[in-house]
């Protein structure tokens, strides 16, 4: 679905690179999450498949049809500007061009805001929020989701509730995912493949390895 090749990347065009020589590959149905240190170019990296960045060298190409995008929640919800959760989905119904206005009823279900659909958006809760946006990413029934650090600033419950929702997605109605995630308990628990990236470099493994290759000599398993 997303293949990159050679990805080199820098905000100022030159060395040093963000990601040097990035090779990466995202098939359709997996559920991948993008880890690493701050600064290691997770986040980078999602922009430039988004098509947010160009990169310096290298290539990135893409069979998805339709792409969700979950930004992170600070910043994105709290605006002050008075819009229900129902409104917001359905102004970005009509930006997708898609007549139906039951997709937002539908979406709002799957993520199980019905509740919440006529609740002001700045005053959901971190978890509220964070489901609105990704009931905002399902619109057009995307193939592809990509979100950046998704359980950011949501209590724990809240987070076990995403998961699962992203979970369901993936398994049930086969959405390929991609998230970046400082979560490293919830990129174990939750993907099917961990692309870790370090020092510009990146390399995929299965969760059970990351969790023995990494937490442990981190003292975090």
């Amino acid at each position: 679905m997303i293949r990159a090749e050679n990805l080199y990347f820098s905000y100022n065009a030159s060395p040093p690179f963000v990601l040097n020589g990035i090779d990466f590959e995202l098939k359709n149905g997996e559920y991948v999450s993008v880890v690493g240190e701050n600064g290691c170019g997770k986040t980078t990296l999602m922009k430039l498949i988004l098509k947010f960045l160009k990169p310096v060298r290298g290539s990135i190409a893409s069979e998805a049809k339709r792409i969700g995008y979950v930004p992170q929640k600070q910043g994105s919800m709290n605006s002050g500007f008075p819009i229900t959760v129902y409104e917001m989905l359905d102004s970005y119904r009509r930006l997708l061009g898609i007549r139906e206005k039951a997709v937002v009823t539908e979406s709002l279900r799957r993520a199980g805001l019905e509740e919440f659909s006529a609740a002001l958006i700045d005053t959901l809760s971190g978890g509220q929020g964070q489901k609105a946006l990704i009931a905002r990413a399902m619109l057009g029934s995307p193939d592809l989701i990509i979100l950046d650090e998704p359980s950011s600033g949501v209590d724990p419950s809240s987070q076990k509730e995403i998961y699962g929702l992203l979970r369901k997605l993936n398994e049930e109605n086969g959405v390929t995912i991609l998230s970046v995630e400082h979560n490293l308990e919830a990129a174990v628990l939750n993907s099917t493949l961990i692309y870790h990236l370090s020092k510009g470099k990146g390399h995929v493994c299965t969760p059970q390895n990351y969790a023995e290759e990494y937490l442990r000599n981190r003292g975090e398993s």
